[in-house]
């Protein structure tokens, strides 16, 4: 089940046109200018894996430097509430993914293609503290830094690019270059899960009545109230309709809170249907763990009652059944 944060997130910055804001924004100078931004095309495939879907989601670019050359350009839409020390490792992995998909696709090819990962970050808890580079999650031998560096050469080095939306201040996400409803959600991301939204909100207006004002204003509009409606309170609610109120005609705003209110308690009602079945199935999971005698540490038992993807618990209640440590059970127990 796919949650509000990534149905919005891929919603916006799927297209290419929004997905080229996002890019230019955190891209190195000297990469900007050498795309052919014409040239971006989105990928279809994902290769997040599926217990992850509810913390993050991702999209995948190709294009063309102007020399011709290909390019790949990955980006993972991180929503989990708190930063994964890990990452740089996961995203690793990913781009192995991606690179062995390309290989399967051009046996032909002597060389790969450059791809740059990238993670847009918007979680609520503070900004994002997990270091960068895989470098820096090896444990070196202790001594002086010219010592320590010729240890850290030896180990895989990989690197990620972050926009971590969360230290950005309005002004500059509002100053950044790129279509009405980009800015307009690197605003509502940035905002959406602090208190400070419904205060905010009014602010927006402007950019609102741009989005309303496009060729697609109308579907994207839609979008935004559905977002704002589902992660916000009683107070963002009540500021949304009186935003709308400014950008709509009365008639048009009463039937969108209308429409999408009931739409939202009706999805409530399904999520919690949802959720009741995946936490039974995962408490099964643990039950005959404990049968068997496994030592489940909190961290993984937390990570088996909050999993919300029926097929992963189906898979783990299967392996639990015959087996002899944790790790037979739960897939990368590292992450």
């Amino acid at each position: 089940m796919s949650g509000p944060h990534d149905l919005f997130a891929r919603y916006t910055f799927g297209h290419p046109e929004r997905a080229a804001a996002e890019l230019r924004a955190v891209l190195p100078s000297h990469v900007v200018s050498e795309v052919d931004w014409a040239s971006l095309r989105r990928e279809p495939g994902s290769v997040v894996d599926p217990e992850l879907r509810e913390t993050e989601s991702d999209l995948l670019f190709t294009a063309r430097l102007r020399t011709g050359h290909p390019l790949l350009l990955y980006v993972l839409l991180e929503h989990q509430s708190s930063v994964d020390r890990w990452m740089a490792l996961r995203m690793l992995r990913y781009v192995m993914r991606q690179v062995e998909h390309w290989r399967q696709e051009h046996p032909e090819s002597a060389q790969l293609p450059l791809i740059i990962p990238l993670v847009m970050y918007h979680g609520p808890d503070g900004a994002w503290t997990a270091p960068r580079r895989v470098e820096d999650l090896f444990e070196l031998p202790e001594g002086e830094e010219e010592h320590r560096a010729r240890w850290r050469a030896l180990v895989p080095r990989f690197e990620y690019l972050l926009d971590d939306l969360t230290v950005e201040r309005e002004e500059a996400l509002r100053a950044r270059p790129g279509p009405p409803l980009a800015r307009l959600a690197w605003l509502v991301l940035r905002y959406g899960r602090t208190d400070e939204l419904a205060r905010r909100l009014p602010d927006w207006v402007a950019l609102f009545a741009q989005v309303q004002a496009t060729h697609e204003g109308a579907e994207h509009l839609v979008v935004l109230i559905r977002y704002l409606l589902w992660v916000g309170d009683a107070a963002v609610h009540e500021a949304t309709g009186r935003m709308l109120h400014s950008v709509l005609d009365e008639q048009r705003t009463e039937e969108l809170m209308r429409s999408y209110g009931e739409e939202l308690i009706e999805r409530g009602r399904q999520q919690g249907r949802e959720e009741g079945q995946t936490l039974g199935r995962a408490e099964y999971v643990l039950r005959i763990l404990t049968a068997r005698g496994l030592h489940v540490d909190e961290a993984a038992r937390q990570r088996i009652l909050t999993c919300t993807d029926l097929a992963t618990l189906d898979r783990w209640f299967d392996r639990a059944l015959n087996a002899a440590t944790l790790s037979d059970v739960l897939d990368d127990l590292a992450q």
